[in-house]
C-alpha cells in the first residue's frame, strides 16, 4: 500500500515539472545545455539535465537563471570550485585551473548570442580562456557583463562600444594587457567599470572624464601609471579605486565638490604633495584610503571629517605636525590608521622621527630600487648554501625581513595566487551589506528555533548555527554568554566597535543581536553574533592528515599564511586601542569561494574579556599570545598535523610539502615558525618580520614553480 502511495506521489511531481518546462522555448533550452557541453560540465551544473526540471526556477548560490515569459533573461554561473593558484598566464590551458584545450571562448560567445532576451550574463570562475572575441557585440541585449576571475587575455576588444545597453562592465581578476582604451564615452549608460587585478598598463584615458553616467570605478592591481586624471566632471561618482598602481603627481582639488563620492581608495601609489582637506569633509565620504604614498606636509588642525566617514587610512606617507582631534580621538563610528607618519605628540603608533618626513621620497625611493637589486644578486649568491641559512637564520632575517619595515613593502605583494590585497578586499566586500541589528525571531525563524539541524559546532566560546534568511543568504551565528557585569549599553559599543573591523581576511561580522530577557536568573545576556557564511570549510581541513587528496600545496598554504598574518597586523595596529588574543588555530581559518583565507572567532575579548582566558584545545599552549600561535598555524602547515600530534617532534615536511616547495622557501618559513614558538617571548618576531619573512619565501617559492 505504501508503495503504492508513493508511485503516484512521483507521478504527479513529473507531471508537475513536465508542464513547468514547457514555458522555456525549446530552442533556449537547447542553448542552455549546449552552454553546460562547452564549460565542460562543471559540478554546478550537475541537476541540468534531469528531464522535467524547469531551469528557470531552480536557483542555487552558484546557479541562477532567470525568465520572462519563455525567454531567458538572465545567466548567473559561479564556479566555487576552481582557486588562482598561478600568477602568470601563457595563453595556454593549465590543468585543473582552465578548462581543456577543447574549450573556445569564441564558441561560447556564439552559443550565447542565440538568446536574443538575454540581459544579464555572469560567467565567474569557470576558467574560461582565451582572447575576448570581437563578436562579443552579438550580445546586443547586454545590460550586466561579468567574466571576472576567468583567464582572459589580451587587449579590452573595441566591440564592446557596440552593446549600447552596456550598464555593468566586469572583467575583474584576469590576464588582460595593453593599455586601456579611450573608448568609454561610446557608452551612455555605463555605471560601473572594474577592470581590476589586470596586466592593463598606460595612463587613465580621457574618454572617462565624458562618460558621465559613471558612479563606479575600479582599477586597482595593474601596472597603470601616470598622472590623476581630473574626473570632476563625474559628478555622480560613487566609488573610484585606483590602488596598487604606480600613479604619481599631486592629489588636486577636484575631489572636492565631488559631493555624491562616498569610497575612495588611492592607496600603493606614488602620489605626493599635500592633501586636500576638502576630502576629509565631503558629505556621503564612507571611507578614504591615501595610505603608502609620498605625501606631505601637516594635515590642518581645524581639519572637520564627514558625518558619513567611517574609515580613513593615511598611513606611510610623510605627513607630520599634530594629528587633527576628528582623527586622533577614539571616535566610536571611526576607524583611523596613521602608523608610517612623523606626527607629533603620544599617539601609541609607530611615527617615524621629523627628518624622515623632510627627506626627499622620490630619491629615496631610488634608492631603495638600488638596495632591492643589489639584494636580489646576495639572494641569488645564497642558494647554493641552504644549509646555512638554517643556522645562520637570525643574521639573515634581518637581510630579508628588516625590523621596521614598513607596510606599504609589507603589503605589495599579497599572495602567489594572483589575487592581490586591494583587489581582495573589493572581492570580499562589494556584496556584503553593511552592519545591522537582529531581533531574535529573525534568528529563531532562520534556523528553526536553533534546530540541531543547524548546529555547525560548539567550543567553549559557545554555539555556532547555520541559518538562512528570508531572502535565501546564508549566515552563521555565533551564540554567546556574556556576564552581565556590562550593561547593555556598554555590551551595545562595544559590539559596534567590533563592527567597524573589515578586513579581507576576517570573517565579516554582519550584524549582531542580544537577548537580555535575563528570565532564567542566570545574570547573563545572551548575544548573538551573525557572521557572513564561509562555504568551504576550515583551514585543517586542507592539511595532509585530514585528506592527502585535496590537501593544498606549499604555495596555496603560503598564501593562506600571509593572508592571515595580515589580517592579525591589522588587528593589533590599525586602531586604537589594538585586538589581542585572537584565537589563533588552524580550523579558525576559513576558505571563502575563492580559496581566500579569513579568520573568524576575532576580537572575542572586546564583547567578554573572560572568553579569551581559555586554554588551547590540546592543553598546551594559552591563546593570549598571538605570535606563538601563529608560530603553531605554521608548524601544522609545514607538517601537515594537528599541533597536539606533533608538540614534542621535530619541525618535519609532510610529503605534499616537500614535493611542491622550493629548499629555501622551506628553510626561511621553518626557521621562522622555530623562532614564532620560542619559549622566551622576548626573542619571538614581530608580525611585520613575520609577515616580510612569509612574503620572501612566497617570492622564492614562486620562482622555483616558474
Amino acid at each position: 500500500m505504501d508503495h503504492s502511495r508513493v508511485l503516484v506521489l512521483l507521478s504527479l511531481s513529473w507531471s508537475f515539472l513536465i508542464l513547468s518546462t514547457d514555458q522555456l522555448q525549446p530552442s533556449q533550452t537547447q542553448v542552455l545545455l549546449q552552454l553546460r557541453k562547452q564549460l565542460e560540465y562543471p559540478k554546478e551544473l550537475d541537476y541540468w539535465p534531469i528531464h522535467g526540471i524547469d531551469l528557470c526556477y531552480l536557483p542555487s548560490p552558484q546557479v541562477n537563471i532567470t525568465c520572462q515569459g519563455d525567454s531567458v533573461t538572465e545567466i548567473r554561473i559561479v564556479g566555487y570550485n576552481r582557486t588562482r593558484n598561478i600568477a602568470r598566464f601563457d595563453g595556454y590551458p593549465s590543468p585543473d585551473q582552465t578548462l581543456s584545450q577543447n574549450f573556445s571562448v569564441d564558441s561560447l560567445v556564439t552559443t550565447l548570442s542565440r538568446i536574443n532576451s538575454l540581459r544579464v550574463l555572469s560567467l565567474v570562475s569557470l576558467g574560461i580562456w582565451g582572447p575576448i572575441p570581437d563578436k562579443i557585440h552579438r550580445l546586443e541585449s547586454l545590460e550586466y557583463l561579468d567574466f571576472s576571475w576567468n583567464f582572459l587575455y589580451g587587449s579590452v576588444p573595441q566591440a564592446f562600444t557596440r552593446l549600447g545597453r552596456l550598464q555593468l562592465l566586469k572583467l575583474d581578476g584576469n590576464f588582460l594587457n595593453g593599455t586601456l582604451p579611450d573608448w568609454f564615452d561610446s557608452f551612455a549608460n555605463l555605471t560601473s567599470l572594474s577592470l581590476s587585478n589586470n596586466r592593463l598598463s598606460g595612463s587613465l584615458p580621457p574618454s572617462l572624464q565624458k562618460t558621465t553616467s559613471l558612479t563606479e570605478i575600479n582599477l586597482s592591481n595593474n601596472v597603470m601609471s601616470g598622472k590623476l586624471l581630473d574626473l570632476s566632471s563625474l559628478a555622480g561618482l560613487k566609488s573610484l579605486d585606483l590602488s596598487n598602481n604606480s600613479f604619481s603627481g599631486s592629489i588636486s582639488n577636484q575631489f572636492d565638490h565631488m559631493n555624491q563620492l562616498q569610497q575612495l581608495n588611492l592607496s600603493f601609489n606614488a602620489f605626493d604633495g599635500t592633501v586636500s582637506a576638502a576630502l576629509f569633509a565631503l558629505p556621503n565620504i564612507t571611507s578614504l584610503n591615501l595610505s603608502s604614498n609620498m605625501l606631505t606636509g601637516p594635515l590642518p588642525v581645524d581639519l572637520s571629517c564627514g558625518r558619513n566617514l567611517e574609515l580613513v587610512d593615511i598611513s606611510n606617507n610623510r605627513l607630520r605636525g599634530s594629528l587633527p582631534p576628528c582623527l586622533s580621538s577614539l571616535n566610536e563610528h571611526r576607524v583611523v590608521n596613521f602608523g608610517g607618519n612623523c606626527f607629533s605628540g603620544d599617539l601609541g603608533h609607530d611615527q617615524h622621527p621629523e627628518t624622515y618626513c623632510a627627506a626627499n621620497p622620490k630619491e629615496e625611493k631610488k634608492l631603495k630600487r638600488k638596495n632591492k637589486k643589489i639584494l636580489g644578486a646576495i639572494i641569488g649568491g645564497t642558494a647554493a648554501i641552504l644549509a646555512l641559512l638554517a643556522l645562520s637564520f637570525l643574521m639573515l632575517s634581518r637581510q630579508y625581513c628588516p625590523r621596521g619595515t614598513q607596510e606599504q613593502h609589507l603589503q605589495q605583494e599579497n599572495s602567489i595566487t594572483g589575487a592581490t590585497n586591494a583587489e581582495i578586499v573589493k572581492l570580499s566586500s562589494q556584496h556584503l551589506p553593511p552592519h545591522r541589528l537582529f531581533t531574535i525571531d529573525e534568528l529563531k525563524a532562520s534556523t528553526c528555533s536553533f534546530d540541531k539541524s543547524t548546529l555547525m559546532g560548539e567550543n567553549s566560546t559557545g554555539k555556532m548555527y547555520k541559518g538562512r534568511l528570508e531572502n535565501g543568504s546564508s549566515i552563521a551565528i555565533r551564540a554567546l554568554t556574556v556576564s552581565k557585569r556590562y550593561t547593555v549599553r556598554n555590551l551595545k559599543l562595544r559590539l559596534e566597535f567590533l563592527s567597524k573591523l573589515r578586513h579581507p581576511h576576517l570573517v565579516c561580522l554582519l550584524g549582531h543581536c542580544i537577548d537580555s530577557l535575563g528570565e532564567d536568573g542566570s545574570g547573563a545576556n545572551k548575544v548573538y553574533l551573525i557572521y557572513e557564511y564561509i562555504p568551504q570549510g576550515n583551514y585543517r581541513d586542507y592539511l595532509s592528515e585530514g585528506n592527502p587528496e585535496k590537501a593544498f600545496k606549499w604555495a596555496d598554504r603560503l598564501a593562506i599564511l600571509i593572508g592571515i598574518a595580515q589580517a592579525v597586523h591589522f588587528l593589533h595596529t590599525t586602531i586604537i586601542p589594538g585586538i589581542f588574543r585572537n584565537r589563533l588555530k588552524a580550523n579558525n581559518i576559513l576558505l571563502n569561494e575563492h580559496g581566500i583565507g579569513k579568520l573568524s572567532d576575532y576580537g572575542l575579548s572586546v564583547i567578554a574579556q573572560d572568553i579569551d582566558k581559555d586554554k588551547r584545545e590540546d592543553g598546551h599552549e594559552s591563546l593570549e599570545d598571538d605570535i606563538y600561535s601563529f608560530g603553531l598555524i605554521m608548524q601544522e602547515s609545514i607538517m601537515g598535523q594537528a599541533y597536539s600530534s606533533i608538540s614534542n617532534r621535530k619541525i618535519e615536511p609532510d610529503p605534499v610539502v616537500r614535493a611542491s616547495s622550493s629548499p629555501e622557501s622551506l628553510v626561511i618559513s621553518t626557521s621562522l615558525t622555530t623562532n614564532c614558538i620560542s619559549p622566551e617571548s622576548s626573542t619571538r618576531p614581530s608580525l611585520e618580520e613575520i609577515i616580510s619573512c612569509l612574503q620572501h619565501a612566497a617570492r622564492v617559492q614562486a620562482t622555483y614553480v616558474a
